[in-house]
């Protein structure tokens, strides 16, 4: 095990002619492999020589300065921008540019090497739709609205704090999904049923649990040393939460140790297989998904 000492520190850098999302993912995924802190850089935007220059001199200002070679994660497509950058005394990491020769050789065809091709235009249909999602999962955050409950693609249930909310976000933002979110309360487990509202649209739940522990810390933030944070609280509701769903034949998971993303990614390859036994042919792609 290394010491926490010995843990080398870098600064990296996140540089793209756009938000820079897609660097930032791998970057966050590569590293994470490692036993490394650092601190991330957002250069976003570079789309001009001006800009690539003003980005390589900071880079290179970082280096003088602390004397560790700093770490370039790019999206730059082009060429002229990427050997502006390349320039400065770092280590560099194409995202795009490893893959675009040998494709072009495989395709026979040349790059168009023009500056957000891969972004979403937004005049078009794709774009449209994820923004109609987002709206509706924000009108439908927390059991808000039970309008038009029958247009969501999935709403999830759990109890309060279990996660549902950010996931819910992500589904939209990321899929294109328009996600409703209702929290179990005390009521619904007195009654022992679901809300009324969701029995129509059963086949559309997904469920959210959470360790009670993890539970607890969550809402003591929120409303510290309280009932509804308290230890034995939260393992009643979860318990009850857990047996509702098995009852109901809801499918759910654990949000404990898991990022929004995994959980996103768990919802909708299981919808989807769900969606695919329905019309017994696959479902479309996940970037235009339609879960009913």
């Amino acid at each position: 095990m290394t010491a926490q000492n010995d843990i080398p520190q870098r600064t990296v850098y996140i540089v793209s002619d756009g938000t820079g999302i897609t660097a930032e993912a791998l970057a966050r995924s590569i590293l994470s492999q490692f036993d490394v802190t650092y601190s991330r850089i957002y250069i976003p935007f570079v789309d001009t020589l001006k800009k690539a220059q003003s980005a390589r001199l900071q880079i290179q200002a970082e280096r003088e300065r602390s004397g560790v070679t700093p770490i370039v994660f790019s999206t730059l497509v082009i060429q002229e921008l990427v050997d502006e950058i390349r320039l400065a005394d770092a280590l560099h990491l194409d995202v795009i540019q490893p893959f675009v020769e040998p494709l072009s050789q495989e395709l026979g065809i040349a790059p168009h090497q023009k500056i957000g091709l891969s972004h979403q235009n937004m005049e078009n249909e794709e774009y449209k739709l994820r923004m109609e999602a987002i709206n509706f999962t924000l009108a439908h955050d927390d059991g808000i609205s039970e309008q038009n409950l029958e247009e969501a693609d999935v709403i999830l249930i759990g109890v309060s704090r279990s996660g549902k909310t950010p996931t819910s976000l992500y589904l939209a933002m990321q899929y294109g999904l328009k996600v409703a979110n209702y929290p179990l309360i005390p009521e619904d487990f007195e009654r022992n049923d679901l809300p009324q509202a969701l029995k129509a649209q059963k086949h559309k739940l997904f469920g959210l649990t959470i360790q009670p522990e993890r539970l607890s810390s969550v809402r003591n933030e929120r409303r510290p040393n309280s009932h509804y944070a308290s230890l034995a609280n939260c393992r009643q509701e979860v318990m009850q939460a857990e047996r509702m769903m098995l009852m109901n034949g809801i499918n759910y998971l654990s949000s404990t140790s898991k990022s929004i993303e995994e959980i996103s990614t768990a919802i909708v390859s299981k919808m989807r297989s769900a969606y695919a036994q329905q019309v017994s042919i696959p479902p479309k792609s996940t970037t235009a998904l339609n879960l009913k």
